[in-house]
């Protein structure tokens, strides 16, 4: 009989920092290999971490632990955290932050925007806390401060807060057992409909790490290594890591997400009580009630388990009654002798404290996940104190290949001091459905990535592309190619669009990660952060840009552009749609008929008008737009100045009108205006002047062999280039074509502009709501393009504006760096892939922070597991936390040398001393303010528009804030008034009016 599946719940993101490993691919090769991952400190090595010396010259002080590498690290700035809150936080909660993070990215959410998220949270006792406490340096203030970041109480909910989770937010204390009784309280939260997703993040990290004193008698290990189950063991080795795991309901996690690390099939949790010999001991009675329980809550029986991973701590009392518990429970319930391997994870680790019950689950998850059973460090023989005859339990001594029933099943229990037990079951996950494999792309896709600053981000990007090259392999929990497209979208709808941004272009995987280890192809740019986006301007090419099949790369990579272009050609007529369909997307299609003045007018519009549409829909909204000649047209239409319909039937007429008149030629210059004015007086009437583009950058225009001889006189003394073009544009030779285009705009309705438009006959906008007349549209077609002048008013008007050249070609583009805008040409044509370089185009866009939806710009996929943030942040380590001949600058008494301060700069510490106890002087309140700010926020250098809240401030901050200016300057100063007057300007204002002194201002 089948099981009720609808009760199951799935893990679908993992993350943890263990000792001795990197990541979790290289933690689970070293469990495979049966390493031990615990270290024997040096003296020097421990003294450096705070140790006391009369601990080190114990004897039986033992300097073994799990060292866990750069703890003290964390990224504050990506969780708006400043640098003294950062000090104040324990590097538990600060890691936990992190790991919370990388598991819902490896979820496939987005941080801060994802379903209702508990977070179920456990930490061992702030070892932080009580050296800032030993140190003697906490005044009340500073104490409470010490407190919120340390103490468990806030823990849960600091991590709804920074991440943005909206679900219930719980703490969980029970000692060793306590994140595994998070995870149980999770699936109950998710059964209970409390919580679409549940974060469950367990951390044990020792301050200092460094060893323990062996006890006769007592749990820890005189050797120095845990040896569960040995003939051998002594007791435990203690170890510090971070584990976190993100779960959700089956057939939820199947619809939308990555494929299951595996599924929870049932929990338990009790209390061993009165039952035994004493608090601290172990209950044999509770251990196998809480398996059974578990077990048929998964609605199992224990002969379809393949793996048990143990608590076993390795001691002499606990590893015995575990082992007698584990077999009645397993046997009692159809294991049948010797079928079940056993894992022990302290033998690789040491005991992880609060986290060792998330460590434990993941490792059993990636049992189920491989089918390798790794073996228990270290193992030698099998202690003689185990019952063994008849047990379905086994030690393994080596890897080997999954032998137990399928679906691999294995159950995790975790065992507190003081009795609470825990116990789950776990299967390996069915397949995803719709599961894709890798492959080439047609088109291909657009990855991207971003980053709180440039480090990580280079960090990141090498990670991804070390992922996209790895082989497939039997030992790695995230494995094999990917497609293209799952990448691309995953990165896109699970990660946080963060300041530092990278984009590129590729067909697969592996031609994304040698363009990412490479930099070729590769945009990078960083968004300013607390403003508005950069303002986007559309700029219109005119005729000589056009070319067969120029609307193809855009209809490949371009979001809803085939779409306008359809309804963009329904407003032609249908023989002129669809020779312009052809001409557009055919690029075989002849050149010298698509150069025909009657056929690239409309087809250049029709390809610009529906590029337009489409970044629109994206979300880029122009804050203006220009074009050049007939692209004027186009950006007439698009600021609402003509309708698509009128538009359409303009520059048909246009361009039929300018086919009759007599052929010309033109002929574009490098040099000034004034220059070429005098060149052109000497050449006589038949050349003009047809367009001013830049400072340097001028054409003119006139019969094919006036233009042809003007060139030969000017010869290679000033750089010519003949345009593509049949007509000499802008000439007395086009005013036959004024009658009809008069006659023309006399049937169609001019319309107040909605966005402002550069007018080409003056250079100057015209604004939003400005009254249009047609003789504007007759005009400038026969008049001089004043483009250059053009460019000069939108970059005075828009500064920092990005110009977007929207239509084929890049010559704009140019033009737009003369006057000081950055462009961003959507289709340059200047490699044979013109669709990734419209990808590239888009990418570059995202990356300067305009707003494009990144998932309307990745096209559809599935989420897949990838490598998340690549944290390595400064280290952090207050100075009331510091042993005190090692006390960091800033610590009460004590004035740094240049070394010290060298190393806390480099560390992203503050590198002045705090001086609360030695007041500024009365005469210099600014000076004091800008102290105070410091001290409470850890930022120096500060100008007079600083934002305490964007600084990391906040209402609590804001209080202590009051309370020091009150201490040090003897005013009370309302916190409504500092909440409001929030930048350190406004604030020395408020303080200075309060003590009735002048406001210098610089």
């Amino acid at each position: 009989m089948s099981r009720d599946r609808s009760l199951d719940i799935a893990v679908t993101g993992l993350a943890a920092r263990f000792p001795g490993a990197t990541d979790l691919a290289e933690w689970w090769s070293a469990l495979v290999a049966g390493r031990v991952l615990t270290r024997r400190h040096t003296r020097g090595e421990l003294l450096d971490a705070g140790m006391p010396r009369s601990l080190l010259d114990d004897p039986d002080f033992v300097p073994v632990h799990g060292h866990l590498d750069d703890a003290d690290r964390f990224e504050n700035t990506l969780f708006r955290v400043s640098p003294r809150e950062a000090e104040m936080m324990d590097p538990q909660h600060r890691l936990m932050l992190e790991v919370a993070w990388g598991a819902l990215e490896d979820a496939g959410c987005r941080p801060g925007d994802t379903s209702v998220t508990g977070v179920f949270a456990s930490a061992s006792s702030s070892g932080y806390l009580r050296a800032m406490v030993a140190g003697g340096g906490l005044d009340p203030l500073t104490l409470e401060d010490a407190l919120h970041g340390t103490e468990p109480d806030f823990m849960a909910s600091l991590l709804s807060y920074k991440l943005g989770l909206t679900g219930p937010a719980v703490a969980v204390q029970t000692a060793c057992s306590s994140s595994l009784v998070a995870v149980h309280l999770a699936v109950q939260a998710l059964l209970n409909g409390d919580c679409d997703q549940a974060l469950v993040v367990g951390a044990g990290i020792a301050h200092p790490q460094g060893g323990h004193l062996h006890v006769p008698g007592g749990i820890h290990s005189a050797a120095g290594a845990c040896r569960p189950f040995d003939e051998s063991a002594d007791g435990v080795v203690a170890g510090s890591g971070v584990a976190c795991v993100v779960l959700r309901r089956l057939d939820d996690a199947l619809a939308d997400g990555p494929e299951p690390y595996g599924v929870v099939l049932g929990t338990a949790i009790n209390n061993d009580g009165a039952s035994k010999a004493g608090y601290y001991a172990p209950s044999v009675d509770g251990q196998e009630a809480v398996i059974r329980a578990a077990l048929a809550a998964a609605d199992v029986d224990g002969g379809s388990l393949g793996y048990l991973e143990a608590h076993a701590t390795g001691t002499r009392v606990g590893d015995p009654i575990e082992w007698t518990a584990a077999s009645a429970a397993l046997g009692g319930t159809g294991a049948g002798p010797g079928t079940i391997a056993v894992g022990a994870l302290k033998a690789n680790t040491g005991h992880l404290d609060n986290a060792a019950g998330v460590a434990s689950l993941i490792k059993a998850l990636l049992v189920v996940k491989e089918g390798v059973v790794p073996p228990v460090a270290g193992f030698s023989r099998l202690n003689p104190l185990l019952e063994t005859e008849d047990s379905p339990l086994y030690v393994p001594a080596e890897a080997r290949e999954w032998r137990g029933p399928l679906p691999r099943r294995a159950g995790i229990s975790s065992f507190g001091v003081g009795g609470t037990n825990a116990h789950v079951v776990v299967e390996q996950a069915p397949p995803v459905r719709g599961a894709e494999t890798g492959g080439e792309e047609d088109t291909g896709r657009l990855v991207l990535l971003s980053a709180a600053d440039p480090g990580a981000l280079a960090r990141s990007a090498q990670r991804l592309g070390s992922h996209l090259r790895r082989e497939s392999s039997a030992l790695g929990p995230m494995v094999g190619e990917p497609a293209l497209a799952d990448v691309s979208f995953t990165l896109a709808a699970a990660r946080a669009e963060l300041p530092v941004r990278l984009a590129v272009a590729g067909r697969t995987g592996a031609e994304i990660a040698e363009r990412l280890a490479s930099g070729a192809g590769v945009v990078r740019d960083e968004v300013t952060t607390g403003g508005l986006p950069a303002p986007a301007l559309f700029l219109f090419p005119g005729q000589g840009s056009q070319h067969p099949g120029m609307a193809r790369p855009f209809a490949e990579a371009l979001p809803g552009f085939e779409d306008a272009l359809r309804d963009c050609l329904a407003a032609f007529d249908p023989a002129t749609a669809g020779v312009v369909r052809r001409a557009l997307l055919d690029e075989s299609f002849p050149a010298a008929e698509l150069e025909a003045t009657e056929l690239a007018q409309p087809a250049l519009f029709a390809v610009e008008y529906a590029a337009s549409v489409a970044l629109r829909a994206l979300g880029v909204a122009p804050a203006a737009v220009a074009g050049h000649s007939l692209g004027e047209i186009t950006a007439a239409c698009v600021a609402g100045a003509l309708d698509l319909a009128d538009a359409a039937r303009l520059v048909t007429v246009r361009g039929r009108a300018m086919a009759d008149c007599p052929p010309g030629a033109m002929l574009a210059v490098g040099c000034d205006e004034a220059s070429l004015r005098t060149l052109l007086a000497e050449s006589g009437p038949e050349l003009e002047l047809a367009a001013h583009n830049g400072p340097e950058s001028c054409v003119v225009a006139g019969t094919e062999d006036a233009v042809e001889a003007f060139r030969t006189r000017l010869g290679a003394g000033v750089p010519t280039t003949r345009l593509r073009t049949s007509h000499a544009f802008h000439s007395a030779l086009v005013e036959p074509a004024l009658a009809p285009l008069s006659a023309a705009l006399a049937g169609i309705t001019l319309r107040r502009p909605v966005l402002p438009f550069a007018a080409n006959a003056t250079g100057e906008l015209v604004p939003a709501g400005a009254r249009i007349t047609a003789d504007r549209f007759v005009a400038q077609a026969r008049g001089t393009v004043r483009f250059a002048e053009a460019m000069e008013t939108l970059a005075r008007r828009f500064p920092g504006a990005v110009a977007v050249e929207v239509g084929p070609g890049r010559v704009l583009s140019a033009l737009a760096v003369a006057a000081g805008l950055t462009p961003v040409a959507l289709s340059p044509g200047r490699t044979a892939r013109p669709g990734e370089e419209v990808l590239t185009a888009l990418g570059t866009l995202w990356a300067k922070g305009l707003p494009l939806a990144p998932t309307a710009l990745s096209g559809p996929g599935r989420r897949v597991h990838l490598p998340g943030y690549a944290f390595a942040g400064p280290r952090w380590m207050a100075p009331e936390a510091r042993p005190r001949e090692a006390a960091l600058p800033g610590a009460p008494g004590r004035t740094p040398d240049a070394a010290t301060t060298a190393t806390a700069t480099a560390n992203g510490q503050l590198p002045d001393v705090r001086t609360e106890e030695a007041p500024a002087p009365a005469e210099d309140p600014a000076a004091v303010l800008a102290g105070l700010w410091a001290d409470l926020l850890g930022h120096t250098g500060l100008t007079a528009d600083a934002d305490f809240f964007d600084l990391g401030g906040d209402s609590l901050a804001t209080t202590h804030l009051a309370r020091r200016i009150k201490l040090r300057l003897g005013v009370s100063v309302s916190l409504r008034d500092l909440l409001i007057g929030r930048t350190l300007g406004r604030q020395t204002e408020i303080v200075l009016g309060l003590l009735d002194r002048p406001v210098v201002r610089s």
